[in-house]
Protein backbone atom coordinates (compact mmCIF):
# COMPACT_ATOMS: atom_id res chain seq x y z
CA UNK A 1 0.00 0.00 0.00
CA UNK A 2 1.04 3.36 -0.62
CA UNK A 3 2.65 5.82 1.78
CA UNK A 4 -0.42 8.33 3.04
CA UNK A 5 1.03 12.37 3.12
CA UNK A 6 0.14 13.61 6.31
CA UNK A 7 -2.56 16.53 6.06
CA UNK A 8 -2.23 19.82 8.72
CA UNK A 9 -5.16 21.25 8.81
CA UNK A 10 -4.83 24.66 11.19
CA UNK A 11 -8.14 26.36 12.15
CA UNK A 12 -7.62 30.76 10.79
CA UNK A 13 -10.39 32.67 13.04
CA UNK A 14 -12.62 34.73 10.82
CA UNK A 15 -11.30 33.41 7.76
CA UNK A 16 -11.71 30.07 7.65
CA UNK A 17 -9.18 26.41 7.24
CA UNK A 18 -5.70 26.09 5.89
CA UNK A 19 -4.83 22.31 5.08
CA UNK A 20 -0.94 21.74 4.14
CA UNK A 21 1.43 18.90 3.33
CA UNK A 22 4.62 18.77 2.09
CA UNK A 23 5.89 16.95 -0.62
CA UNK A 24 8.45 14.18 -1.33
CA UNK A 25 10.83 16.24 -2.67
CA UNK A 26 10.16 18.59 0.36
CA UNK A 27 8.33 21.31 -1.21
CA UNK A 28 5.02 22.73 1.36
CA UNK A 29 1.88 22.99 -0.74
CA UNK A 30 -1.58 24.34 1.50
CA UNK A 31 -5.22 24.63 -0.05
CA UNK A 32 -6.70 28.18 2.21
CA UNK A 33 -10.54 27.26 2.36
CA UNK A 34 -12.28 30.72 2.95
CA UNK A 35 -15.21 31.15 4.63
CA UNK A 36 -16.98 32.96 1.79
CA UNK A 37 -15.94 29.92 -0.55
CA UNK A 38 -13.29 31.05 -2.02
CA UNK A 39 -9.80 28.98 -1.83
CA UNK A 40 -6.16 30.02 -2.42
CA UNK A 41 -3.70 27.38 -3.30
CA UNK A 42 -0.46 28.70 -1.65
CA UNK A 43 3.26 26.98 -2.79
CA UNK A 44 5.43 28.08 0.22
CA UNK A 45 8.94 28.96 -0.21
CA UNK A 46 11.63 26.20 -0.17
CA UNK A 47 13.71 28.60 2.42
CA UNK A 48 11.46 29.58 4.49
CA UNK A 49 8.31 27.53 4.87
CA UNK A 50 6.04 30.43 6.88
CA UNK A 51 6.29 32.49 3.41
CA UNK A 52 4.37 32.01 0.40
CA UNK A 53 5.81 32.66 -2.78
CA UNK A 54 2.95 31.84 -4.98
CA UNK A 55 -0.77 32.11 -4.02
CA UNK A 56 -3.52 31.45 -6.87
CA UNK A 57 -6.98 32.39 -6.13
CA UNK A 58 -9.63 30.27 -7.00
CA UNK A 59 -13.74 30.32 -7.28
CA UNK A 60 -15.82 27.66 -6.93
CA UNK A 61 -15.91 26.10 -10.34
CA UNK A 62 -11.88 26.50 -10.63
CA UNK A 63 -11.71 24.97 -7.53
CA UNK A 64 -14.04 21.94 -8.80
CA UNK A 65 -12.35 22.01 -12.14
CA UNK A 66 -8.86 21.52 -10.07
CA UNK A 67 -10.40 18.55 -7.81
CA UNK A 68 -11.62 16.98 -10.60
CA UNK A 69 -8.16 16.83 -12.44
CA UNK A 70 -6.32 15.61 -9.57
CA UNK A 71 -8.90 13.78 -7.86
CA UNK A 72 -11.72 12.30 -9.74
CA UNK A 73 -9.55 9.27 -10.95
CA UNK A 74 -7.98 8.65 -7.25
CA UNK A 75 -11.13 8.64 -5.89
CA UNK A 76 -11.94 6.11 -7.89
CA UNK A 77 -8.91 3.90 -7.01
CA UNK A 78 -9.21 4.53 -3.35
CA UNK A 79 -12.52 3.33 -3.47
CA UNK A 80 -11.47 0.28 -5.23
CA UNK A 81 -8.49 -0.54 -2.59
CA UNK A 82 -10.54 0.11 0.00
CA UNK A 83 -13.10 -3.04 -1.13
CA UNK A 84 -9.76 -5.10 -1.24
CA UNK A 85 -8.60 -4.16 2.05
CA UNK A 86 -12.24 -3.41 3.86
CA UNK A 87 -14.68 -6.87 4.23
CA UNK A 88 -18.02 -5.36 3.82
CA UNK A 89 -16.80 -2.10 2.32
CA UNK A 90 -19.60 -1.24 -0.97
CA UNK A 91 -20.01 1.91 -3.04
CA UNK A 92 -22.42 2.41 -5.57
CA UNK A 93 -23.81 5.01 -7.80
CA UNK A 94 -27.38 5.82 -7.26
CA UNK A 95 -29.40 7.84 -9.48
CA UNK A 96 -31.22 10.81 -8.60
CA UNK A 97 -34.80 10.69 -10.23
CA UNK A 98 -37.24 13.01 -11.69
CA UNK A 99 -39.23 11.80 -9.06
CA UNK A 100 -36.73 11.97 -6.16
CA UNK A 101 -38.15 14.01 -3.40
CA UNK A 102 -34.45 15.17 -3.42
CA UNK A 103 -33.90 16.56 -6.83
CA UNK A 104 -33.91 20.35 -6.68
CA UNK A 105 -32.46 20.33 -3.01
CA UNK A 106 -29.59 20.41 -0.84
CA UNK A 107 -27.92 17.18 -0.35
CA UNK A 108 -28.00 17.74 3.33
CA UNK A 109 -31.47 17.70 3.27
CA UNK A 110 -31.50 13.89 2.70
CA UNK A 111 -29.42 13.58 6.37
CA UNK A 112 -28.15 10.42 4.47
CA UNK A 113 -25.33 9.85 7.38
CA UNK A 114 -27.23 10.67 10.39
CA UNK A 115 -30.06 8.43 8.97
CA UNK A 116 -27.61 5.49 7.56
CA UNK A 117 -23.98 5.58 8.98
CA UNK A 118 -22.98 5.49 5.07
CA UNK A 119 -21.67 8.43 3.42
CA UNK A 120 -22.23 10.36 0.18
CA UNK A 121 -18.38 10.84 -1.63
CA UNK A 122 -18.95 12.08 -4.76
CA UNK A 123 -21.67 13.57 -7.29
CA UNK A 124 -21.28 12.75 -10.88
CA UNK A 125 -22.99 15.46 -12.88
CA UNK A 126 -22.79 15.68 -17.06
CA UNK A 127 -19.68 13.30 -16.84
CA UNK A 128 -18.27 15.85 -14.26
CA UNK A 129 -17.60 14.54 -10.66
CA UNK A 130 -17.95 16.43 -7.71
CA UNK A 131 -16.24 15.08 -5.11
CA UNK A 132 -16.83 15.63 -1.33
CA UNK A 133 -19.80 17.54 -1.76
CA UNK A 134 -21.04 20.07 0.87
CA UNK A 135 -24.52 19.35 2.62
CA UNK A 136 -25.39 22.83 0.35
CA UNK A 137 -24.53 20.86 -2.66
CA UNK A 138 -28.02 20.62 -4.60
CA UNK A 139 -29.02 17.22 -6.13
CA UNK A 140 -30.54 17.46 -9.59
CA UNK A 141 -32.35 14.92 -11.72
CA UNK A 142 -29.46 12.65 -13.35
CA UNK A 143 -27.13 13.45 -10.83
CA UNK A 144 -25.38 10.01 -10.17
CA UNK A 145 -24.50 10.06 -6.07
CA UNK A 146 -21.64 7.86 -5.29
CA UNK A 147 -22.02 6.68 -1.44
CA UNK A 148 -20.23 4.30 0.43
CA UNK A 149 -21.20 2.22 3.27
CA UNK A 150 -21.94 -1.34 4.10
CA UNK A 151 -24.87 -3.23 1.96
CA UNK A 152 -27.80 -2.36 4.08
CA UNK A 153 -26.91 1.21 4.78
CA UNK A 154 -26.25 1.99 1.35
CA UNK A 155 -29.51 0.40 0.57
CA UNK A 156 -31.07 2.42 2.61
CA UNK A 157 -29.60 5.11 0.83
CA UNK A 158 -31.02 4.17 -1.90
CA UNK A 159 -34.40 3.97 -0.48
CA UNK A 160 -34.48 7.26 0.47
CA UNK A 161 -32.92 9.21 -2.37
CA UNK A 162 -36.19 7.46 -4.03
CA UNK A 163 -38.77 7.63 -1.88
CA UNK A 164 -37.89 10.12 1.11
Amino acid sequence: MALMVEIEQTALPGIGLRHEFTTRSGRRIGIVSHRTGRRDLVIYDPDDPDRACETVKLNDEEADALAELLGAPRVVQRLNDLHREVEGLVSEKLPIGDDSPYAGRPMGDARVRTRTGASIVAVVRDGQVYTSPAPDFALTASDLVVVVGNADSVNAVADILAHG
